[in-house]
């Protein structure tokens, strides 16, 4: 994760030394080079998310305005939203990753505490899968519910394992396309990471937030925050409220935005902008491949 941009970019391996400085072990030696297991880790895959997308900014900064003009909305997806903050000014590089990694401890010691699933469910509506939720929360008397609407068509539930088993066969008898079990037992955007909010509002509380300089479209209000005080609100209820991506691009369309820019490691929002709509224009910020030797 973000190799050819330290490789080839002087902005970005700045950025991947001072993350790997600030944290007190090599982030950018496991994020290049694993083991994968260790990545994937919460505790860890959260600030490597962060440092990867914010180099990326950092890259498409130093090449300037006439590449890339000025952005009139930032939006990041879950973790997303920090780097979005980040890039957008309203949190320093170094408050950021401090608070994603905390962020990261903190789900994993919830996830522990009460352990829960995820699942992606593909071919119904959102409005039906939550509803769906609704009846699994009732008949279980636990907590699941619609984590991450993505993109018509591709959803992700999350809670408590039974409840969402329940959800998950519910879902089938619904006609959905696929529903497919996530590897984690970290139930996030969902009440069961209610543990770790009260430690996480004081970490958010503690950092220092400014006016963005472009409007953030928040994840769980899908409108646009301005202000210190919204910004900590959204980044509180984020945790365990749902991300309603879908609702945040069709809103940029509504403001009259016609081109996004994917700023991070891979091109998963682009794929899903095509999905919620075909006809906005799209790219993903990608590094040029490292040259090779003749």
């Amino acid at each position: 994760m973000g190799r050819a941009l330290y490789e080839r970019e002087p902005a970005a391996r700045a950025v991947f030394d001072q993350a790997d400085r600030l944290l007190g072990f090599p982030l950018s030696t496991l994020c290049f080079e694993g083991p994968a297991d260790e990545l994937t880790d919460t505790v860890n895959q959260q600030p490597a998310l962060f440092v990867t997308g914010v180099a990326a900014w950092r890259v498409i900064q130093e090449q300037g305005p006439d590449l890339w003009p000025s952005a009139a909305y930032f939006a990041g997806h879950s973790l997303g939203e920090f780097t979005a903050l980040a890039a957008a000014g309203s949190l320093s590089f170094a408050d950021g990753l401090a608070l994603v990694r905390r962020r990261g401890e903190l789900m994993k010691q919830a996830g522990e505490t009460a352990p829960g699933a995820m699942a992606a469910i593909l071919g119904l509506d959102s409005e039906l899968v939550a509803a769906i939720c609704q009846t699994a929360q009732v008949e279980s008397g636990a907590v699941v519910q619609l984590a991450n609407d993505n993109c018509p068509g591709q959803v992700v539930i999350s809670g408590d394992s039974g409840a969402l088993a329940l959800a998950m066969e519910l879902l089938q008898q619904a006609g959905a396309r696929k529903v497919v079990p996530l590897p984690i037992t970290i139930a996030a955007h969902s009440p069961l990471m209610a543990t770790a909010s009260a430690e996480f509002a004081r970490a958010v509380s503690a950092t220092p937030l400014g006016p963005p300089s472009a409007p953030v479209i928040g994840n769980t209000s899908a409108r646009p925050l301005t202000t210190p005080d919204a910004i900590r609100e959204e980044l509180i209820a984020q945790l365990t409220g749902s991300v309603r991506w879908t609702e945040s691009m069709r809103y940029l369309r509504e403001q009259g935005v016609d081109h996004f820019v994917e700023v991070g490691p891979g091109d998963v929002l682009t794929g899903l902008m095509k999905r919620i709509d075909r006809q906005a224009g799209r790219q993903a910020f990608m590094p040029a491949p490292a040259e090779t030797g003749s």
